[in-house]
C-alpha cells in the first residue's frame, strides 16, 4: 500500500512485468533519478525471485534496493528505516536475501504491531485492518511514501535523522 501511495504521488501507473510483478516508473522530482516501483505478483513470502529478476532487468544494484515490508516488532502507526541486517524471522526478507545473495539493502519497516493474545502471527498479518487502524492507515501510508522519497532524495542517514527523531 505504501508503494501504491508513492506511485500515485509521482503520477506513475503500474503495468504487468515479465518478472511476475507490477512495475511503475517515475520521478519524485525532475532532477532525481528514475524510480522503479514494484509490487511482486507473489505473496511477500515468495518475493525473492521477482525482486532478483527486476534488479537484473533494470540493472539495479542491491545497495539501491528499498524493500517495504510489514513489521510485527514495531507499533502499528510507526514506520522505520533500517539498512542491512538479518531477516528477523520475516519470511519475505528471508526469500529476498536468498534470491539476491545479500542483506545489504534498505528496508522501510511498516509497523503492524504484535498479534493480540495467542493469535498466530501468520493469521494476524493476513487479516484486514480494524476500524481504528483504518482511520490511521492513510497517515501511515503518507509517512511511508515520504520516507521513501526522503531516502531517494536525501539519503538514508538524513531520512533516518528526519523521521526517527522524536516529534
Amino acid at each position: 500500500m505504501v508503494v501504491a501511495k508513492l506511485a500515485t504521488d509521482i503520477g506513475a501507473s503500474f503495468r504487468t512485468h515479465k518478472a511476475n510483478a507490477l512495475v511503475a516508473e517515475g520521478r519524485t522530482a525532475p532532477s532525481v533519478s528514475k524510480l522503479v516501483l514494484a509490487q511482486p505478483g507473489t505473496f511477500m513470502n515468495l518475493s525473492g525471485k521477482p525482486t532478483a529478476a527486476l534488479l537484473k532487468f533494470f540493472s539495479i544494484e542491491p545497495s539501491n534496493l528499498i524493500v517495504v515490508h510489514d513489521e510485527l516488532d514495531i507499533p502499528f502507526d510507526d514506520v522505520r528505516i533500517k539498512v542491512g541486517g538479518g531477516h528477523g524471522g520475516h519470511n519475505g526478507l528471508r526469500d529476498i536475501v536468498a534470491a539476491i545473495g545479500t542483506t545489504d539493502f534498505v528496508r522501510v519497516r511498516v509497523g503492524i504491531g504484535r498479534p493480540p493474545g495467542r493469535q498466530d502471527a501468520a493469521d494476524f498479518v493476513l487479516q484486514d485492518f480494524g476500524k481504528s487502524e483504518r482511520d490511521v492507515l492513510p497517515h501511515v501510508l503518507v509517512r511511508g511514501a515520504d520516507i521513501i522519497e526522503s531516502i531517494v532524495t536525501e539519503g538514508v542517514v538524513a531520512a533516518q535523522q528526519r523521521f526517527h527523531s522524536p516529534a
